[in-house]
């Protein structure tokens, strides 16, 4: 069984270890002292909701990202063996389309197509998520 403060620092570590960046950059940016930050991210301290926020915050990782991770580690502990896993909180968040999916047989061409180098017309309701990315600006492009 994870605690709860074990999983909060695991996220908290991830985040910061994605972005590349020292457990003092992250310390001097938040406020923290480092030594109290590496506690936390260890799972032997418990942080308070303002010191985690100011921690988010100096990641620019939203709370509600590390929350969802969080509870997704710990949901997916309390999974019996081969249950489907939690989605990613940009697929949760994606409406279900409106009509059911195609027929596989009918998938096929549009599969061949795209990996023939031809392009797939795409329903004008369809929405396509892509993942932003995690260093540099975040641009948004209108589609056509």
């Amino acid at each position: 069984m994870t605690l709860l403060r074990e999983a909060i620092g695991d996220s908290l570590r991830r985040a910061r270890l994605a972005q590349s960046r020292t457990l003092r950059e992250v310390s001097t940016s938040a406020r923290v002292s480092l030594g109290y930050l590496s506690e936390v991210e260890r799972g032997r301290k418990e942080a308070s909701s303002e010191l985690l926020a100011a921690i988010c915050d100096a990641l620019d990782v939203p709370l509600s990202r590390v929350l969802w991770d969080v509870s997704t580690a710990i949901a997916g502990e309390d999974l019996p063996a081969g249950a489907a896993p939690a989605r990613e909180p940009a697929e949760a968040a994606t409406p279900a389309p409106a009509e059911p999916a195609a027929e596989p047989a009918a998938a096929e061409p549009a599969a061949a197509s795209a990996a023939a180098g031809t392009r797939t017309q795409v329903d004008g309701e369809t929405r396509i998520v892509i993942p932003a990315p995690t260093n540099g600006p975040l641009v948004l492009v209108e589609a056509a």
